[in-house]
């Protein structure tokens, strides 16, 4: 099943590149979201939600790959290092064995926005998303992901809004799509994890 990537992907093919501990901590967590059908594949076999996390204190993190959404436990090999971004040419620089995740463009924005942020999730569901558009930070509904207007628009919320205390963003162009960050993976699953007994 081919994954839907909508940028610009200029990939580097290569072996695996994700080191030992941030695979331990993003397969743990992933595995986790999966189990809880907040990552997965629709019935026509497109992937959804992705988690990705922060190189140091660079601008480079890694993310899981496209079309891995159906897969229950990734390998090593499921897992992407993005180098860099470029929003206004909607492209993004990647090396491993296949290509990121069409999610990439926003979560480079995010790192961008804060550089205290390390750690990013992006799940779905239509009952979260329906509790919590517009009251928490949501994003235009004519921004779709993937898009160098998501991006902007995330950009956006952490200039004119408290997403930075909230730490969380719906998406309002994406349909049952959520995403939370934290300074690690710990903080962006705990707020999300606050957030699913919403009603």
């Amino acid at each position: 099943m081919e994954g839907v990537v909508k940028f610009n992907c200029h990939w580097n093919q290569t072996g695996p590149v994700i080191t030992d501990e941030p695979y331990t901590i993003m397969n743990y967590w992933r595995e986790v979201l999966f189990n809880m059908d907040l990552i997965g594949a629709y019935e026509n076999g497109v992937g959804f939600g992705n988690v990705s996390l922060r190189i140091g204190e660079s601008i480079k993190f890694f993310i899981t790959a496209s079309a891995t959404g159906e897969i229950p436990q990734l390998e090593p090999g499921h897992y992407v290092k993005v180098d860099g971004c470029n929003f206004t040419e909607n492209a993004v620089k990647c090396t491993g064995p296949l290509k990121a995740s069409s999610e990439s463009l926003t979560h480079a924005a995010i790192y961008q926005a804060d550089p205290g942020t390390n750690a990013v999730i992006h799940v779905h569901s239509m009952e979260l998303w329906e509790a919590l558009k517009d009251k928490v930070p949501t994003t235009l509904p004519e921004h779709e992901y993937g898009t160098t207007g998501l991006a902007s628009d995330i950009f956006r919320l952490f200039k004119d809004t408290d997403v930075i205390e909230k730490r969380i963003i719906v998406m309002g162009g994406d349909p049952s799509g959520i995403i939370t960050f934290g300074n690690d993976m710990d903080e962006a699953i705990n707020v999300l994890m606050s957030y699913i007994g919403v009603e």
